[in-house]
């Protein structure tokens, strides 16, 4: 499936603006972190920009969602390895995250969740304003964006990466669509 008919399936399903821009922000990650661990870009970009595909539909039933998203997935053909990494990346469900694709998935979803609170904390509310060293900062402070799960962040050492090295790439992919995620 193409990135076009995958973003209007994607928009069918989810009208919440902050969440198409959240799914926005996990695609650029997982496209980066495919470049970087030398992966299949596209499987890995769908995997994020589709990830919470059932969100709105799941959102008062937590236990289902990546579960139902899995299924919705299937319906539209897409490859195995991007279904199943949907349904493990829902710590709920505590699947094995067998693949790179499925611990990066895990690790990204909270990142992005992180580095928006960062941006929005800023005057300027803009991603070009911060940098790796302040979303470090904001990541020990365990109050700050509490929903950001750091202990899923820091399984990014599972796909070989170091905390820091992780928050660079993943920052530097979502300054590059900053406009699209109006920020």
């Amino acid at each position: 499936m193409d990135r076009k008919t995958a973003f209007s399936e994607l928009k069918k399903r989810v009208k919440n603006k902050n969440l198409i821009k959240h799914m926005l922000a996990t695609e650029a990650v997982m496209a980066a972190l495919a470049e970087r661990l030398g992966e299949n870009k596209e499987s890995w970009m769908l995997a994020g920009l589709l990830h919470d595909i059932d969100y709105e539909e799941t959102k008062n039933q937590p236990e289902r969602h990546g579960l139902r998203g899995a299924e919705i997935l299937e319906e539209m053909g897409l490859p195995q390895e991007v279904v199943y990494a949907v349904k493990a990346h829902n710590p709920i469900h505590n699947l094995l995250r067998n693949s790179n694709l499925d611990k990066a998935l895990y690790a990204v979803d909270p990142l992005t969740g992180l580095i928006v609170a960062c941006a929005l904390i800023i005057p300027e509310k803009r991603l070009s304003k911060i940098d790796s060293e302040f979303v470090l900062r904001r990541f020990k402070e365990r109050g700050f964006a509490a929903g950001a799960n750091r202990e899923q962040i820091n399984t990014c050492s599972e796909f070989g990466l170091s905390l820091e090295e992780f928050v660079d790439i993943a920052l530097k992919a979502m300054q590059n669509i900053a406009g699209e995620l109006g920020l």
